[in-house]
This record gives C-alpha cells, structure tokens and sequence, in this order.
C-alpha cells in the first residue's frame, strides 16, 4: 500500500458560508445608511484633538522653537522621535499590499485596504515634524532639490535630510497609488448600488469602471507592477530613515546595524497599529467573518519574527559596544541601562523584546483580548526605543560641562497628540466612506478560502480514504452544508 502525505487544508479565510452578493452587502453596508451617532462622537473627538495639535503647531512656528524643551546639548529629541515612529508606522501597510501579494498569500485580503489607509495617513502626520523642527519652517523650501538662481546656493545632495525627501515622497506617492487602484472596482460596486449624489460622487472616483475583461487584465498588471515597485521602499525608506543617525560620528548613533534593524522594527511598529485599528473596526463594523481569527494568528507570527529580530539587534548593539574596546561607545550604552533615562530603556526592552514572545503561545496568539493589548504595548516600546536612541545617546557628549536632562514641554506632547487625532480623524472618515476591506479581493479568495468550499474539499478528501483533516477542522468538515451557489452575475458586474 503506498503512502503520501497530504498537507491540511488551511483555515477559512471567509466565514460564515458567504455567497458573492453576502460579500458585497456586508462589506457596502458601512459606507450607506445613516451616519451612526457613536461615530459622529468619535470624529468629534478626534477632530478636536488633531485641532489642537494643529494650534500648537502654529504656536511654535509664531514663537519659535525655544517653545520645546531642546537645549544646547539635546537638539533633536520629540520632533523627530515622533518623526521616526510614525514612518514606521507606515510600514506595514504597503508591506501587506506588495511583498505579499508578490508571495500570493491570500490572508493579506482582509487586511491590506486598511494597512495601506493607515500608511497614507501615517506619512502625512510624519511629514509634519521635518519642517517644524527646522524652526523655521520656510527654510523648509532648502530641503527640496531645486537649481537656485538668486545666488550660490545648492541643495546639499549629500545629506541624510534630503534622501529623506526623496524616500518618503516616493514612499508616498507609490502607496497612494497602490491604496486608490485597488479601490477602484469597490467604488464601482458602491456606486451601482447608490443614488443620487452619492451615485455621481462614486462614479467620479470610479473612473468610469465597469468591470471588463479587458480592465480587469491592466488592474492586475497594474498592481504587480506598483508592487514591484513599492518592495524595494519598503526596505530602503526606513533604511535611509536610520542613515539619519548611522552616517553621524555620535557614540551610540554611528553603527551598520541600524538599516536592519530599523526596517525589522517598523514592520514590528507598523503590523502592531493595524491590529490595533482592524481589532476596533472588525467589532464596530461586524466584520469577524472577514478578519478572522487566522488572520490575527498570521499578523501575530509576522510580530513575533520581527520582534525577534529587533531583541537580536539590541543584544548584538550591547555586544559591539563591550567588543570595539570603544569607550565612548561603552559609556553610550552603560547611561543608556543605567543612566538618567533606565527606565525609558527598560520600558523599550519590556515592550519590545519580552512581551511579543508571548506570542509563541497558541492561544495567546489566537485571542484577540490579548492581541488587542500587545499591539497597544508594542506600539508604546516602539516610541520608547525611537526616544532612547535620540534622547540617551545626545543627553551626555564628550564634555561633562555641556550634560543635561531633557524633558518635553506641554507644546511638543500636545502636537504628538495631535497628529494621534489627525491619524484617527482621517482613519475614521475612511472608514465611514470607503469600503474597509477589498470587496474585489475577498470574492477573489472565497472559492479556495471560504469556509463552506474547504468543508466541501474535506468531505471529498474524507471520501477517497485521504484522512487530512485534524482536530481543529473536524467537525467543520462532517456538519458544514454543500456550498450555495454563489451569485455569479453580481460578481462578474462588480
């Protein structure tokens, strides 16, 4: 008798023995009707909040920058902390969106149109903190590169500064891209479904979609192309990030190891916070048949490798500073565990080392309670090791006369918090307007990952003698019922 071995039928990524047009009303549903009041409060909210961010923002431009707490010794310190943790954020939007659709990993549907929101609304809070720390903010316009003919200036091409322009823009600009063309067969589906205003609004951002063959072939030409694209950013633009501090001679700062490691932790940073939004919008809005407990499971495997990789790289840092017999690198390190600022470092190697370790249990992975928690705590260590490398390594240089403590004014937490409402501000409206996840890619997916075909490939499987299904899947597979005949003409007009 000859053996083989037949790999498990993956979890179901749709619930619920969904039918196309089930996909379609679920998913649409949040963007009609009448605006909820919960909503409404919430955006309020948010929206007094990012005003207030934008206020204060005004007020240090009037003033001037002696608003903050920077001194002679700390000349970057909230500004670009701040800076670095949200382009981190928004690493992991277009990571879902092009790395893994490139690796065809079906999982990224529930997700990806959320991630890919969060990283356009992440770059443009990130984007404010370059120009307001320069203190004035008109010479802001040095930075771009542009031949000047009113006098010997040039943009200096070798600063760290200006790759930053050029990274993020593009980083940007590719992501905005890759956010809006995947969008365009959803605002075709909401607009046949609309009325009235609402109708021409949809078919204005449609761009007159209608469902061809012949446009569908270009969308997915198109996408592999943006995601080609968008791959080498995801790597280079935090890398360029950390050439910000790696090009420098400032003990603490000048190391190769920060490209790598920056990169790891945004993605750590950046999955974390689209677990934190897709947690609260999957209760709100009734999605947990679409943002299923696999994904969560997924995402969580992604933090624990990343977060893995980020605990190896604090550890070799400590290693090289002990090995290069440096000992101005040695002391950086030392204040660092011990110094004024222990417990910002402590709070760093607890949030970000210790606590996504915890993932290695099933269960602790599998409980969205718990993943809701760690995502927060993540994101929280991950400021803390933004602030620790600016902040210890600047604090105490080479001379003992010039040492000083920092410490934030009200302006600089209240702009932090700002940019939080104008992230949240955005997101919401995104939420309210835009389908949240991808109707076209969830009705992609649902004929190999939706749960009544996987039922219907166990019972085929148990009837030729092939014994895959395990315990987690058994019962699906006995109870489940033949699949519906899905409505195909709804799907093959939207």
């Amino acid at each position: 008798m000859s053996h083989h071995y037949t790999s498990p039928i993956r979890e179901p990524l749709v619930e619920g023995n969904k039918t196309y047009h089930d996909i379609t009303d679920d998913i649409a549903k949040a963007t009609e009707g009448s605006i909820k009041p919960l909503w409404l409060v919430a955006l309020l909210v948010c929206a007094t909040i990012g005003l207030w961010g934008i206020l204060n923002i005004l007020y240090t431009i009037w003033y001037g920058i002696g608003v903050w707490g920077l001194n002679k010794t700390v000349g970057w310190a909230w500004d670009i902390t701040n800076f670095v943790w949200w382009i981190g954020i928004g690493h992991a939007g277009t990571l879902i969106s092009a790395i893994l659709l490139l690796f065809r990993q079906r999982w990224r549907t529930g997700v990806n149109r959320a991630a890919e929101a969060m990283t356009i609304f992440a770059v443009m809070c990130a984007a404010i903190y370059p120009g307001i720390h320069m203190g004035r903010i008109w010479l802001a316009f040095f930075i771009f590169p542009y031949p000047n003919s009113r006098g010997p200036l040039w943009v200096n091409f070798n600063s760290p500064l200006l790759w930053d322009v050029f990274a993020i823009s593009t980083y940007f600009t590719v992501s905005l891209l890759f956010w809006y063309t995947g969008l365009l067969p959803d605002f075709a589906t909401i607009r046949d479904r609309a009325r009235g205003l609402r109708r021409k609004i949809y078919n204005v951002l449609a761009f007159g979609w209608t469902g061809t063959a012949k446009q569908w072939e270009r969308f997915e030409s198109l996408s592999l192309v943006l995601a080609g694209l968008a791959t080498p950013l995801v790597l280079s633009v935090h890398t360029i990030v950390s050439f910000d501090f790696a090009t420098s001679v400032i003990p603490g700062w000048h190391t190769t190891i920060f490209p790598p490691y920056f990169v790891a932790g945004a993605i750590f940073s950046g999955f974390a916070m689209v677990l934190t939004l897709m947690l609260i919008t999957r209760k709100l809005l009734n999605l947990e048949e679409y943002i299923t407990i696999g994904h969560i499971e997924s995402m969580n495997k992604v933090i624990t490798l990343t977060g893995s990789i980020v605990g190896v790289a604090y550890i070799t840092e400590l290693f090289i500073a002990w090995y290069s017999g440096v000992l101005y690198e040695q002391y950086a390190f030392e204040n660092r565990i011990f110094g004024d600022y222990w417990w910002a470092y402590a709070s760093m190697m607890t949030c970000n080392v210790i606590s996504p370790q915890l993932f290695w249990v099933r269960k602790l992975r599998r409980s969205v309670a718990f993943t809701f928690f760690l995502s927060i705590v993540i994101n929280i260590g991950m400021w803390f090791e933004r602030f620790v490398i600016i902040v210890t390594s600047l604090h105490e240089d080479y001379v003992p006369s010039s040492w000083l403590y920092y410490s934030p004014t009200w302006v600089e937490v209240s702009i932090f918090v700002g940019t939080m409402g104008i992230f949240m501000t955005l997101f919401l409206l995104f939420a309210r307007f835009f389908p949240v996840i991808a109707i076209a890619e969830v009705k992609s997916i649902l004929k190999v990952g939706g749960d009544q075909y996987i039922a219907e490939y166990a019972r085929q499987d148990k009837a030729e003698g092939r014994g895959w299904v395990d315990g987690s899947y058994g019962a699906a597979a006995a109870g489940m019922a033949s699949p519906k005949s899905p409505k195909d003409a709804d799907y093959d007009k939207h």
